[in-house]
């Protein structure tokens, strides 16, 4: 814990000193491994916590420099990219991903979503790339669907992260299997913004992660994010937990390491990063696209990307099983708050403030109105299902499940 900053101007400093312990009380108990959160706000840094381990076996502990596989943290940086793109006039949100992707012309949709891969009916129209980037493309997770196409995308693609194919066979593999839904219908979580990531190298002529190293990285500082880890690293990395539901202890969960770059890079989820590099990526966004005299965006495409662009009825459509629109929309790669007070059973922060999670525990936030940003990092497994969301805020070990929005409202609790 990091107790030598000084009295935080805004805040209740008892407030404030409550955080640190209750989520040390988490660790303690068993429910999570470690983690790292941070409270930066107006331009100064109030509060780090690095608490437990991120090697339990190791007895190696939490550090400002661990660097956690963040997941679906990585969806808005890809957005950042499409984006960048669309300021270039080289794409416009109206454009079918067929302009690039002829992996996704002429596009098939389920009668059922979770009926037979045979009973399917011709696209009524075409994939574009506001359906990528607003997750409303029809396409789908394999454990978010129900049904045969679940088994489909497992067999065709591999692991969600992890999959053995390059860009180009991939497109492919997931072209060939029909849609959830019609393009544009519902928000449907999905392989959307890993198609993005794909589209996105496809337009600049390079690959992927090429063009997020050159474009994004690099510029801002971002040394410690990208798709693998180097050997040299590793010692840095937090392992992920698993919990086992009847003995209660927490078990490293395996992923595999690279030696180098993977060719399949997700863009919708294969990202490691550190809490400062994710900061650097998030006082880029609450600052309206520019950061220490690098501009990446400009004001009002910030503005457009953090604005809701779900519909009242898509809104009111379950997310994994939960209900999680009732205060919040849905812009260009992030979550916006709409109403403060209906998301306040979920977690915190004013009316505007964005940011998206990940499926591993990561979270961050920004907040314009507070000019604050919080994150949180863990490594806490679960399982991929559809209902994944739900089960978050239900069964044993709850200490796991309400740290974050715990750590949200002792925050924003202790605002003056």
């Amino acid at each position: 814990m990091d107790k030598d900053l000084k009295p935080a101007p805004g805040f209740n400093e008892a407030g404030l000193a409550q955080i640190a312990p209750a989520m040390q009380a988490v660790v303690e108990a068993g429910d999570l491994s470690g983690m790292v959160t941070l409270i930066w706000r107006k331009g100064e840094e109030i509060q780090l916590n690095a608490i437990g381990r991120r090697d339990i076996e190791a007895k190696k502990p939490m550090t400002r420099d661990t660097l956690f596989r963040i997941a679906s943290m990585t969806k808005p940086i890809t957005s950042v990219a499409a984006l960048m793109l669309l300021e270039e006039g080289k794409l416009k949100l109206s454009d079918p991903i067929s302009k690039w992707l002829p992996e996704f012309a002429d596009m098939r949709v389920l009668h059922d979503p979770a009926g037979s891969l045979d009973e399917t009916y011709v696209s009524p129209r075409a994939i574009t790339v506001e359906d990528l980037m607003t997750h409303r493309s029809g396409l789908a997770y394999g454990f978010t669907s129900r049904g045969p196409l679940g088994q489909a995308h497992e067999k065709a693609l591999g692991p969600v992260l992890d999959s053995p194919h390059g860009p180009g066979e991939w497109l492919k593999r997931l072209g060939s299997l029909p849609l959830s839904y019609p393009p544009g219908e519902r928000m449907h979580y999905s392989h959307s913004t890993e198609v993005l990531g794909f589209l996105v190298g496809r337009i600049a002529g390079k690959h992927y992660r090429d063009v997020l190293m050159e474009r994004i990285f690099a510029p801002l500082g971002m040394n410690d994010t990208d798709f693998y880890v180097p050997p040299a690293k590793r010692d840095r990395m937090a392992i992920m937990y698993q919990q086992d539901e009847a003995s209660g202890t927490l078990k490293p969960v395996p992923f595999p390491q690279y030696d180098s770059p993977p060719d399949y890079c997700a863009g919708g989820g294969g990202l490691i990063s550190t809490v400062d590099d994710y900061l650097t990526f998030a006082r880029l966004l609450l600052n309206k696209g520019e950061l220490g005299g690098t501009r990446l965006l400009k004001r009002e495409t910030v503005e457009l990307m953090t604005t809701n662009r779900l519909t009242d009825a898509q809104r009111e459509i379950p997310f994994l099983g939960f209900p999680f629109w009732a205060g919040q929309g849905f812009g260009l790669g992030v979550s916006t708050i709409v109403d403060p007070v209906k998301h306040e059973w979920m977690g915190a922060g004013s009316k505007g403030s964005f940011g998206w999670p990940g499926a591993f525990g990561t979270w961050w936030q920004a907040d314009p109105a507070q000019e604050m940003i919080l994150i949180f990092l863990i490594q806490n497994y679960r399982p991929l299902t559809p209902d994944m969301a739900g089960q978050a805020v239900t069964g044993a070990r709850m200490g796991a499940r309400v740290a974050c929005p715990m750590f949200q409202k002792m925050t924003y609790g202790a605002l003056e």
